[in-house]
């Protein structure tokens, strides 16, 4: 594997964001996607069990954040609006571009539009955060489809470049989740991994399956795909700078394939054409 320090070096003309694709291709995504819903439906939370990874930075751990019917759901209204994720470069004449055949990121991905099931999901997000965030801080719920051999290299969630971070589309990402929504039976590999946080010692991580105990203890923390759970880390210092400990990556899958969702939140208002509302 590449030095941290050529990777970090990677970042200064990489977004983590496919912002392009979230903002012109949400409306066209969300046509194709069908609703699922009775009329009857009520948003109800699962009684999620939340564990503390890391203090500083902030990394918990939450079994159970997303129930059965609403990964269900999340994987019926969004099948075959999947395309090739991008990754957007901070130079280069005329502004940003975006690449969507880049070797650093070989996944698909889709933004899910924000039915009554993904609202639901969005205030439980926003509840786990303290009660004073709005809706309007969230970005698109983004669905990533790992079919074998497909990655994301490493990168952070926060813009490294001003031009992702402007006020206009919401300040930086403050917050992020990593939830799994779908895992192949005979999945191999696709952990997602945290180079730059202290393994834990206790033995419980690797009997609950929560982190792959295989990998090299130089390697940080590498969390397994198990359905249902999230990943939840904040991304910026206390005086609002990236926190480059944040760095993570998608490691291959080496068998199977996985389905996981993004959830951010930004430091203030998204507008309502990135959000698709």
């Amino acid at each position: 594997m590449a030095p941290l320090s050529s990777i970090l070096s990677i970042l200064g003309t990489l977004a983590a964001l496919e912002l392009t694709p979230t903002t012109a291709n949400t409306k066209a995504d969300q046509q194709q996607q069908k609703p699922l819903l009775s009329i009857d439906y009520v948003c109800q939370h699962p009684p999620y069990k939340v564990t503390m990874v890391s203090k500083s930075p902030l990394v918990i751990y939450i079994k159970d954040f997303i129930t059965p019917k609403e990964r269900a759901h999340l994987l019926d209204v969004t099948k075959d609006t999947f395309t090739r994720s991008g990754v957007t470069s901070s130079k280069g004449k005329g502004g940003p571009k975006e690449d969507h055949k880049s070797s650093l990121r070989t996944s698909q991905s889709t933004s899910v539009r924000p039915d009554p099931i993904v609202k639901c999901i969005e205030s439980r997000a926003l509840n786990f955060q303290g009660y004073d965030i709005p809706p309007s801080h969230l970005e698109p719920l983004q669905l990533v489809k790992y079919a074998a051999t497909e990655h994301y290299h490493y990168h952070t969630d926060w813009f490294t470049s001003p031009t992702h971070a402007s006020p206009s589309l919401g300040g930086n990402r403050v917050s992020s989740f990593f939830a799994y929504i779908h895992v192949a039976n005979d999945t191999t590999g696709g952990g997602t991994n945290f180079p730059r946080l202290d393994p834990p010692q206790n033995e419980r991580w690797c009997e609950e399956g929560i982190v792959d105990c295989d990998e090299a203890y130089e390697r940080g923390v590498t969390f397994l795909p198990v359905e249902g759970n999230s990943i939840y880390w904040e991304n910026l210092l206390p005086d609002g700078r990236g926190d480059e400990r944040t760095l993570h990556a998608g490691l291959p899958v080496r068998g199977g394939g996985k389905v996981g969702m993004n959830i951010w939140t930004r430091q203030g208002h998204v507008p309502e054409y990135v959000r698709g509302v």
